[in-house]
């Protein structure tokens, strides 16, 4: 999704603050939590991992933006839990004595509509552009990239496109390329002359670049 949630990050955020020799869990409740997604993505297959990502990303932004790690986990598994009708939502809240903030629901995402193309269209040396796409839903192409032109230096294998499982769609596979771009034509003032992105993209999210 795009906003807070890009795939490409966002500046304006301030430093991020590493604490030493953290703990994996700082409080019981956490590992609860982890066990949880675990427990109902792995075990019970209740959803898959393009899904659950999802479900954080529907979070609202400040809901997001003030929670800890293991409070965005438990909000978007227990989101999942409650939309395929494993958890009732009142007895939920009747067990926290009060709201239980759930994420936004599924926004329809167009490029779920878009029809795979069953050979590689592109190799190594083909000039590409990434679609200047801004859907509502899932997404795996980052924002900074898009409308951009690069390379591909490598056609890697198919693998599965979240923007459709994301969304409870097939599991469909596309193929996917190593797209190199010059940091300078992503950032003009920032970028340096002789640095490169290499960003991973399925087909979808590209275009033949005129020449």
């Amino acid at each position: 999704m795009d906003s807070i949630h890009d795939l490409g990050g966002m500046q304006g955020f301030g430093a991020v603050r590493v604490e030493r020799d953290e703990p994996v869990f700082h409080e019981p409740w956490q590992a609860t939590a982890f066990a949880l997604m675990v427990a109902t993505q792995v075990v019970m297959r209740s959803h898959n991992a393009d899904e659950y990502r999802h479900s954080i990303e529907r979070m609202s932004p400040s809901h997001y933006l003030q929670a800890h790690y293991y409070e965005r986990v438990l909000t978007g598994t227990t989101t999942l839990l409650v939309e395929k009708g494993l958890l009732d939502l009142q007895d939920l809240e009747a067990r926290s004595g009060g709201v239980f903030p759930l994420a936004a629901p599924v926004a329809e995402n167009p490029m779920s509509d878009r029809v795979p193309q069953t050979e590689a269209r592109f190799t190594e040396g083909d000039r590409v552009r990434v679609l200047p796409i801004s859907p509502a839903g899932h997404v795996r192409a980052p924002k900074f990239c898009r409308g951009h032109v690069g390379t591909v230096v490598h056609r890697a294998p198919k693998f599965s496109f979240p923007d459709t499982s994301a969304h409870g769609g097939e599991r469909r596979k596309e193929h996917t390329y190593h797209v190199e771009f010059s940091a300078q034509a992503l950032w003009p003032r920032e970028g340096g002359a002789n640095d490169s992105v290499v960003v991973d993209l399925w087909d979808s999210y590209l275009e033949a670049a005129s020449s």
